[in-house]
């Protein structure tokens, strides 16, 4: 495993039952700053729109907010989605955030809508947008780009800012889309896992260098839910299960204090399971030998922690932990976390 490993952490910056988007925001700072003091390399949000569950619809804005409240850790877009936008203002967006606060920005950008059809019609976007996301990746490169002789239209702020671009993706399609830009390409194996090994072979195999990016680089992103204690864990758990069980029932809604048990059917279960399979969750000991799993399985490059909870305080301490998890991973590497780990059992089978 390569030793210059980096751990980060994507916020869906959740709105509980009971609670507002103000509250979400001033959680999300918290968070920002605690991760920070935990030595994670950036902090990424998410656009989603028409959830009510989840509040970072306006990435840049919200962006803004955390780079403002924070001193050092990187702040990102994980992602954009770049199908709903026109390529200049998402250029102007960004150079206006690396003018603010230079060399902490980073633009990771997807093709889904990040939200339903009726929304997509809201945003007066269309399915055709997905077809030309490889040429608006493209012009968002050039706008960020140094100025070139004859070009009509020039970001400002933003022309020569580079700020560095991320693909992100659950398939094969911006594996291969990432590889032949040589950009570094992040899995949302978070909830979409089925392709992970595929892509980040196809990934790997079809990667040309890049201004930006000389190897491939791999982002792997992870729920975790880690406590000091093992029902606390189970019991994260079981919030984030029923919040992917709303899902798949299509009932998207504010996140509910975690059930203490779960009424789903065999097949929901089964699916939900699925798509969360690429989850670390107990006490530290157990988290540490999950990640271990994940990272020999994938070789990647840096872990992207995630996970929605209803308990900020409890959410806060799970990313404390796993930071300390991760920590040991870059101090000793693979050999040396598998030494120091017990046998384990997961919460998640």
């Amino acid at each position: 495993m390569k030793r210059h490993f980096q751990y980060s952490l994507l916020d869906l910056v959740p709105v509980i039952q009971g609670g507002c988007p103000s509250d979400s925001f001033r959680n999300s700072l918290d968070l920002a700053q605690k991760a920070e003091a935990a030595g994670y390399a950036r902090f990424w949000v998410a656009e989603h729109h028409n959830i009510p569950g989840v509040a970072c619809a306006a990435t840049s804005v919200l962006m803004t907010y955390l780079a403002a409240g924070t001193e050092k850790i990187r702040i990102g877009s994980g992602g954009v989605m770049l199908p709903n936008h026109a390529p200049l203002l998402i250029a102007e967006q960004f150079g206006t955030l690396e003018a603010l606060f230079p060399g902490r920005i980073d633009l990771g950008m997807g093709r889904a809508p990040g939200g339903d059809t009726p929304t997509m019609r809201a945003m007066r976007r269309n399915r055709d947008n997905a077809d030309h996301f490889p040429h608006s990746v493209q012009e968002l490169q050039d706008y960020l780009g140094d100025r070139v002789a004859g070009r009509e239209v020039h970001a400002i702020p933003g022309e020569g800012s580079n700020v560095p671009l991320y693909l992100l993706g659950s398939s094969t399609y911006s594996a291969q889309l990432a590889g032949r830009m040589g950009l570094p390409f992040a899995f949302a194996s978070h909830f979409a896992p089925d392709h992970l090994g595929e892509a980040l072979n196809l990934y790997r195999q079809g990667f040309r260098p890049s201004e930006q990016c000389s190897a491939p680089y791999v982002m792997v992103a992870v729920n975790i839910l880690a406590a000091d204690e093992r029902a606390e864990a189970e019991r994260m758990e079981r919030g984030l299960h029923q919040q992917f069980l709303n899902m798949v029932r299509g009932r998207r809604r504010e996140m509910a204090p975690p059930p203490d048990q779960l009424n789903w059917k065999t097949w929901e279960e089964a699916e939900v399971r699925r798509m969360t399979r690429y989850s670390a969750v107990g006490v530290i000991d157990e988290v540490r030998s999950q990640i271990s799993e994940i990272l020999e399985e994938t070789e990647a490059d840096e872990i992207v922690a995630t996970a929605q909870a209803y308990d900020h305080d409890m959410r806060v301490r799970s990313f404390e932990i796993a930071a300390e998890v991760f920590r040991e991973w870059k101090r000793f590497g693979l050999a040396g976390m598998k030494s120091s780990s017990p046998v384990f059992t997961s919460v998640t089978p």
